[in-house]
């Protein structure tokens, strides 16, 4: 994994004030970023207004301007333009929802893995993640590493510094919680 040695490499640089690093690292997340994003905007309708490129390079602009963060490696840059993608996509429903009032849909299969052909509201699932995230912000991020990022159960694990049976099992817990808030029913 040498690109991941890499990442973390000029991560270090940039930390150390080398600003041409951070140029050096796009090219090296670019496709990470746009599987990502495809991953976004599969779930959302399919007249979306936004492509994964200009997702991708939003998110970007946003990364670079985070200045507070103490950049570590490639896991946690892929973890929080997870968490910038997610914003953006919120922000565009909220906006789209002003004037139509009604909520952006994506299915749940997609969303948690939980049923098919049901569908759920976008900004009704960032409220459930909130209440979530009040009672466990762990299971906040794990959601939205795994949904929103599209991580996988191993790339989750790495960024929340676990094992990926500790994942898994937050995962079936955290899927469930949210099934549950967001349809009043139990999981089968």
């Amino acid at each position: 994994m040498a690109a991941a040695q890499d990442v973390t490499s000029l991560i270090a640089r940039w930390k150390q004030g080398d600003k041409s690093a951070l140029d050096q690292v796009l090219p090296l997340v670019y496709e990470e970023l746009r599987r990502l994003a495809r991953h976004y905007l599969a779930a959302e309708r399919s007249n979306h207004t936004l492509q994964p490129t200009a997702l991708v390079h939003e998110a970007y602009m946003r990364l670079t301007g985070q200045l507070q963060v103490d950049w570590q490696n490639r896991a946690q840059l892929l973890g929080i333009a997870a968490q910038m993608m997610r914003r953006i996509l919120l922000t565009h429903a909220e906006a789209r929802n002003a004037g139509k009032r009604q909520g952006q849909l994506v299915t749940i299969g997609r969303a948690l893995d939980v049923f098919d052909r049901q569908e759920i509201d976008l900004l009704l699932l960032e409220s459930a993640l909130k209440k979530l995230g009040a009672l466990d912000p762990e299971q906040e991020k794990l959601v939205e590493l795994r949904f929103f990022g599209g991580l996988t159960i191993e790339e989750t694990a790495e960024v929340m510094n676990s094992s990926p049976a500790t994942v898994k099992r937050a995962w079936s817990l955290a899927r469930a919680w949210l099934f549950r808030e967001l349809t009043g029913a139990a999981p089968a």
